[in-house]
């Protein structure tokens, strides 16, 4: 029997794969959309249009990849890491042209946004519910779990902290002048890094645990994954916490150049001072899960986001409390993020739980699913973001009026505050605690690890 045990250097690998998908994440959350409206040149309108539209695909190709994890299976490499090995490269170039500036007309300079970001959208679905499944094949332990998904974000939130703090710096060192030219390049780097952690996370992994596949229609997964009321609870928890998560994100930089008066350096600052606080979230996430309830810990620290985000609305009137800002958002961004880790093990047990529901297992397309609607709040995010930045007067590189600046402060606290506290109010419904899995594999409802692979389905 393969223990379940994890080596460091395998959670150090897998949280690897985690900073690699975050060179995407953090600079869809963090800085895509001020780069596109100050940096590219598009109008806010037409970049939440963009990022909607956009969505329209991952309803498609999110599912299909599910499937895909599913019904193929390496013998050599196993069933997601090939994933890492094959598809490195081509996601660490699309990063790289999302980030390129063409010197053409406005409606040409559309078109290339369009082209590379939806480029990067396949590429991120291709590499992502591969990785987000691979904790459910590394080991059947919901403590290894919730410790390896600790190595995980935090390995996260240092590509985070590499996009917020060294990219705007790079992007002005290295663009002599010519922004453009300076963020191109800085990506560049960050998406070099990516594709050699998708090659660490793939050396380092092992698929220990192989869970019996069944032969299932499409329309059969998806009533079944119905029928899992943990997994629908955890999908809306999903869409909520990342609306919140990326408005907020997203006019961080222009709060912090606008509202804050402040120059690249304090953008910059501004930035990072959220992703060290995440950081260190990771970390006493994983101390306070070892002495609290885990799911207690998810409720409360997400109503207590919208307490922290009415204080800080209130609180800073400007350029002058410039050091309480910073200081009020480290506490915001430390409390939004004390839950992530344990709801990235969730996911796994909410799969194991619908098996022992229901006695059948449905877990690419669980984790597909999971993967649609996180992009589906990321994209609504944007939208919501692009109309809200035009509703208030918005634009770029301007003297802003005090609607926009109210608009802007808006956006950085209370209104992503709703989607946090609603958040919070949904996980009062899950009830998988760690007591709760463990009755269910003591009581046989669910498997441990299967020595042998039961079903390969060849793809059609």
């Amino acid at each position: 029997m393969k223990t379940q045990k994890l080596t460091v250097l395998e959670k150090v690998g897998f949280g690897a794969g985690d900073m690699a998908v975050n060179v995407v994440i953090s600079s869809m959350f963090l800085i895509v959309s001020f780069f596109y409206t100050d940096i590219f040149g598009l109008k806010p309108a037409h970049m939440g249009i963009l990022f909607l539209a956009t969505r329209l695909i991952d309803a498609v190709t999110d599912p299909l990849m599910g499937i895909l994890t599913d019904r193929w299976k390496s013998e050599r490499f196993g069933r997601f890491r090939p994933y890492f090995l094959y598809l490195s490269v081509p996601f660490g170039v699309s990063v790289f042209l999302m980030f390129t500036t063409p010197d053409w007309d406005y409606g040409a300079k559309l078109v290339w946004a369009y082209a590379t970001y939806i480029l990067v959208t396949l590429m991120f679905t291709s590499v992502t519910i591969p990785y987000i499944s691979l904790i459910g094949v590394l080991t059947s332990d919901p403590q290894e779990r919730l410790s390896a998904n600790g190595y995980r974000l935090f390995f996260a939130k240092v590509a985070a902290f590499m996009v917020t703090s060294i990219v705007p710096i790079l992007a002005v060192k290295w663009g002599g002048g010519d922004l453009a030219r300076g963020y191109q390049l800085a990506m560049g780097l960050m998406a070099g890094i990516a594709t050699l952690m998708f090659l660490f996370c793939f050396a380092t992994t092992t698929e220990r645990v192989e869970h019996e596949v069944e032969t299932k229609p499409f329309g059969e997964q998806v009533k079944l994954l119905f029928r899992n009321d943990q997994w629908l609870i955890l999908c809306g928890v999903c869409l909520t916490g990342t609306l919140g998560y990326v408005i907020r994100g997203s006019v961080a930089a222009y709060y912090a150049k606008y509202y804050l008066a402040g120059d690249e350096k304090i953008i910059s600052a501004f930035l990072t001072t959220g992703v060290v606080a995440a950081i260190l979230a990771m970390v006493a996430s994983t101390w306070i899960t070892k002495r609290w309830c885990k799911v207690q810990l998810f409720r409360w620290s997400q109503l207590g986001v919208g307490v922290l985000s009415v204080v800080l609305y209130f609180a800073v009137g400007g350029p002058d409390d410039i050091m309480l800002a910073f200081v009020l958002y480290f506490l915001l961004s430390f409390v939004v993020d004390l839950h992530a880790p344990v709801f990235w093990s969730a996911i796994a047990e909410a799969v194991d739980y619908g098996q022992a529901k229901t006695g059948k297992r449905v877990s690419g397309l669980a984790f597909g699913g999971i993967s649609f609607f996180q992009k589906a709040g990321m994209g609504l995010a944007g939208f919501v973001v692009g109309m809200l930045l035009t509703f208030y007067g918005f634009e770029a590189n301007v003297e802003q009026t005090e609607r926009s600046l109210a608009g802007i402060a808006l956006m950085l606290s209370i209104i992503p505050a709703v989607f946090h506290v609603t958040m919070g109010l949904l996980m009062f419904g899950y009830r998988i605690t760690d007591k709760y899995y463990n009755d269910m594999k003591s009581k046989g409802l669910i498997e441990d690890e299967t020595p042998e692979y039961i079903s390969e389905t060849p793809l059609p």
